[in-house]
């Protein structure tokens, strides 16, 4: 085996430089303009942002000006995203990267002007709906394609690629196959759906991206310009450090821990990995194992909330759920991944019988562990504790409770400054750095403790003032501003250091970056948002999605898990190339109504917010997926190794993440649905973590020592148990006893708070099709009566006789999403079996095998001599 410094001849080496133009490629725009350009972009991008800012804020109706609508902020935020792309990123590699072409010029004014169309010409639009001149067609074709050259050179051409099929399928529907084939449209009918109206480009994707996405990214690169990346990264170091493995144990923390504020997985590679791969290998990881473990762990950010590389935003709009409720539903299979991959590392770690990092002095070990389980499980004990320790100020003080926590905040924070002025200020390590000592814990972890005060902001803004994301993000962002600005000349007060003026006038250029960057992270999702528009225009105009619905069906034989498993197929190659958001506007618009409607009909009812988080997981995937991923690139080029055989490590490394979309669809506690007390959800999380790292075990072979095939098989049945207990339950009683829907009134009004109910419906669609099938019904909140409890899902119901019919169905509701049609019949009602075990009985056998699995291999590594460090 070669050693970690060996390199062959694939390898490849990348300076600081050049991973910094990556991720800038990717993320920001590759060009370094000088001079008068270089500022005119710069006021460009702040201008964005506090555009943002403003119609995010409560002044544009408080003071009655500039009060923009939805369509209107739409149009304008596309407008700066498209002038941006075209400024910011080169048309191809041997354009100018230090001065902006005249052509280039061109292109950005014409598609900011074809972008904020809309905007400008809002009022004769509205006039004369349905019927567009001469000079709207014109804006529109020539809008949507320089939106696509956008896309092409700041997303890839796979994403160009995509929306050009699909324009295609609009326009030439007659001559596609039979199974997808449908009438076509003719270009004034199909670019005026597509950019006239808010059914395609201007929809729901570049609304969400509008409303929330924006100030969410745009706290996190304030952040991350205020100090809060590094300081996580040594944190995570300074506690992990010392473990087996322990630089890639810290990895894996620091990413989940970046991962929370950024909305990036090459900029979270490049951020950590510049410090943590080298690190890796100093302790005897082997190149590409290092560079992939930082793969995996950053690709993960992408599923840990609050910002799920904004596709929570979009779950919000898509799923009709509140932004919270997402949040909890996506907590715990983010969490028990990155568990799971913590404990591969550990299991390299053992199997290659490395060590960690020394300390100057040794620490209890009590201490180690309390440390280690609050860092590693921050977010959680943060919202903890503001929800439950703080939450009952705002029924003490009611209204005044915003007023009232601010100050305590402004209080904690210049309490919390003086405190960690005591402790040295942390610096970024040159990368490639060795580390002779780790950091110390105590002054390390109390030198930025302020940087959790904004977080905390947020999560009380969300959590206890219930305010909207958008709202909660700019009160928490107006904290961030604040303390951005204020924290250098606090720190200098108290260090006694002086120079007030400087540290100001720094503290206000800290801004002014954020403010800047913020903006240039969004170029890409402000794009990718609207050029997914064109893939959700073409479902809604030519009814796609119930062709991909019959097209799985007739592969799939009818077969449950065969259609599971070719949705996941169609995910990881729709969404190679393309980025986090469009990645799930593309998988969430063409594949999550066939779960549905498949799922339905052969009995799979689960809750909308698991549908969509299996197809968000499997089109997440594709971004480790070589050779397209670019984040393993990156960390090849960090750990100087093949990036192929990065990518294929690290997509290993992800199978631990590629089956929790299959478990918690047939096992939805793990997204905390149908959860009943304290008891039932530490089970639920401390039962779906052990299998996690069972799997994990088996996949590495390796568990107390290294395991043979039947030991591997043993695993992963404790795994499929702990995971769907139920299963093996069903095989010994029915889950479910049918009522008449003649109960259902009396069902709805004695539900408990967000139950859901199964109800099996039959009746002719609009389309003229037999439908049979299953649905499952969100009750929400409890209401007066049954009527007011289904009208909340936007579901009116009227008895006949001995059955139940649907009287109207809610435009844009739950119902409607759902599949319900007005004239369908509610047929029966199941009900789980009222003599049934409970599933969790099945834990008992599967711990038994586990514990035996455990006892066999422990006596065998008794004999077994240790294994070597590897050369």
């Amino acid at each position: 085996m070669a050693g970690p410094d060996n390199k062959d001849t694939r390898s490849i080496e990348l300076t600081d430089e050049q991973l910094k133009q990556i991720v800038a490629e990717a993320d920001t725009g590759g060009r370094k303009p000088t001079g008068f350009t270089a500022q005119l972009l710069l006021v460009v991008a702040l201008a964005w942002s506090l555009f943002q800012l403003w119609i995010a804020s409560p002044l544009p109706f408080s003071l009655g000006v500039f009060v923009f609508n939805d369509t209107e902020s739409r149009a304008i935020h596309l407008g700066f995203a498209v002038f941006l792309a075209f400024a910011a990123y080169p048309a191809f590699k041997r354009s100018p990267r230090d001065r902006i072409p005249v052509v280039d010029w061109l292109f950005a004014a014409a598609g900011a002007f074809c972008a904020a169309y809309l905007f400008i010409f809002y009022k004769e639009l509205a006039g004369r709906p349905g019927m567009p001149t001469t000079t709207d067609l014109v804006a529109s074709v020539v809008g949507l394609t320089l939106l696509l050259e956008a896309a092409r050179r700041a997303l890839g051409l796979p994403m160009v690629i995509l929306a050009v099929v699909f324009l295609g399928y609009i326009f030439f529907g007659p001559y596609m196959p039979e199974v997808i084939a449908h009438r076509g449209a003719s270009l004034a009918k199909g670019m005026s759906h597509l950019w006239l109206t808010t059914e395609g480009v201007f929809g729901v994707a570049l609304g969400v991206s509008t409303s929330f996405i924006f100030l969410f990214v745009l706290f996190g690169a304030l952040l991350e310009t205020a100090g809060a990346g590094n300081y996580f990264i040594k944190s995570a170091i300074a506690l992990l450090g010392h473990m087996r493995g322990g630089p890639a144990k810290a990895a894996v923390v620091a990413s989940a821990s970046t991962g929370l504020i950024s909305g990036s997985s090459i900029a979270n590679v490049v951020t950590t990995g510049t410090f943590t791969i080298p690190l890796m290998k100093s302790v005897g990881y082997r190149a590409d194992k290092a560079a992939s473990v930082e793969v995996a762990s950053s690709v993960n950010g992408q599923i840990m909330p609050p910002v799920m590389g904004a596709a929570a935003f979009l779950m919000v709009e898509y799923v009709g759920i509140t932004y919270v409720q997402v949040m909890k539903h996506a907590i715990v299979p983010a969490l028990i991944s990155y568990i799971a991959l913590y404990y591969i590392v550990h299991l390299e770690a053992l199997k290659m019988n490395l060590q960690g990092l020394p300390r100057r002095e040794p620490l209890p070990w009590q201490r180690v562990a309390v440390t280690t389980t609050m860092t590693v499980s921050g977010l959680v004990i943060l919202s903890a504790a503001i929800y439950w320790g703080l939450g009952w100020a705002k029924t003490v003080l009611g209204e005044s409770a915003f007023l009232v926590m601010g100050a305590l905040m402004l209080g904690a924070y210049v309490a919390i400054v003086r405190f960690a002025a005591k402790y040295p200020e942390l610096h970024m390590d040159k990368p490639g750095e060795t580390m002779e000592y780790l950091p110390e814990i105590g002054p390390t972890l109390k030198s930025g403790l302020h940087f959790l005060l904004p977080v905390a902001a947020l999560i009380w803004n969300l959590m206890v003032e219930q305010l909207s994301p958008a709202l909660s993000a700019f009160w928490a962002t107006l904290f961030l501003i604040f303390i951005l600005v204020t924290q250098r000349p606090l720190f200098a007060f108290f260090r006694g250091t002086g120079n007030f003026g400087a540290t100001l006038k720094h503290g206000f250029k800290d801004l002014f970056d954020g403010l800047v960057t913020g903006a240039r992270n969004m170029i890409g999702i402000g794009i990718a948002t609207a050029t997914a528009g064109v893939i959700v225009g073409t479902v809604t105009l030519t009814g796609i999605g119930l062709a991909m619905t019959e097209l799985v069906e007739i592969l799939s034989g009818g077969n449950l898990m065969v259609m599971l498993i070719l949705v996941a197929v169609i995910c990881l190659i729709l969404g190679m190339g393309l980025p986090t958001t469009a990645n799930y506007i593309v998988v969430s618009t063409l594949m999550a109504p066939v779960i549905v409607e498949l799922g339905a009909q052969t009995g799979l009812l689960v809750p909308l917010i698991a549908v969509h988080m299996f197809v968000f997981y499997f089109g997440l995937m594709a971004d480790v997926t070589p050779p397209v991923g670019l984040a393993s690139y990156a960390a090849a080029g960090i750990a100087k190794s093949d990036p192929i055989k990065t990518g294929f490590t690290a997509f290993g490394y992800s199978g631990r993440t590629a089956i929790l979309p299959f478990m918690f669809i047939f096992n939805t506690q793990l997204l905390l649905i149908d959860i009943t007390d304290a008891f039932h959800l530490i089970l639920t999380i401390v039962s779906a973590t052990l299998a996690s790292m069972m799997f994990a075990a088996a996949t590495q072979g390796w568990f107390v020592t290294k395991s043979r095939v039947h030991e591997s098989l043993l695993l992963l049945l404790v795994t499929f148990t702990l995971f769907r207990p139920g299963f093996w339950m069903d095989m010994l009683y029915p889950p479910f006893e049918e009522v008449p829907p003649t109960e259902l009134t009396r069902l709805v009004e004695q539900a408990p708070r967000n139950a859901n109910l199964r109800v099996w419906v039959e009746g002719i669609s609009l389309e003229g099709r037999d439908i049979s099938k299953g649905v499952l019904l969100p009750l929400g909140e409890p209401a007066a009566n049954a009527r007011e409890r289904l009208n909340q899902m936007g579901l009116t119901v009227m008895a006949l006789g001995e059955d139940v019919q649907v009287a109207a169905v809610r435009f844009g509701s739950q119902a409607e999403k759902l599949g319900l049609e007005q004239g369908f019949t509610i047929k029966t009602i199941e009900l789980p079996a009222s003599n049934r075990p409970d599933k969790e009985w099945m834990f008992i056998p599967a711990f038994a095998l586990l514990g035996l699995v455990w006892f066999v291999q422990k006596r065998r590594a008794r004999r077994e001599p240790a294994p070597r460090v590897a050369a």
